[in-house]
């Protein structure tokens, strides 16, 4: 999600019809390693820029061409959730990404 996503979330959630569900995603922290040797191989082949390596950590990957991927935790995820006043889950899938399931109940 680029920009606030407190805000992408809530403007999604009004978007929905009664009974409608919102899934977010993102990639799961024990995921990392093969996501990060993803893009360093997009990087390596031209596709994006060279990956700034002090600065990619803790979820983040920062490309020295200014492209920024940011990972949402779980604790994230349960925030945006919290925030939208819907019930909510958040729930890990195969160890690699992480779904945040709004439904906006009728």
């Amino acid at each position: 999600m680029k920009g606030d996503a407190a805000d992408t979330v809530a403007r999604c959630v009004k978007a929905l019809v009664p009974g409608g569900t919102l899934y977010c995603s993102s990639y799961s922290a024990k995921f990392w390693e093969h996501r990060l040797a993803w893009f360093r191989e997009q990087a390596d082949k031209g596709l994006l820029g060279a990956i700034d390596e002090e600065k990619t950590r803790d979820g983040l990957i920062v490309c020295r061409d200014g492209f920024v991927a940011r990972t949402f935790s779980e604790a994230d995820l349960d925030a945006l959730g919290r925030a939208s006043g819907y019930p909510y889950r958040v729930e890990e899938v195969d160890e690699s990404s992480v779904f945040l399931v709004i439904e906006k109940r009728r």
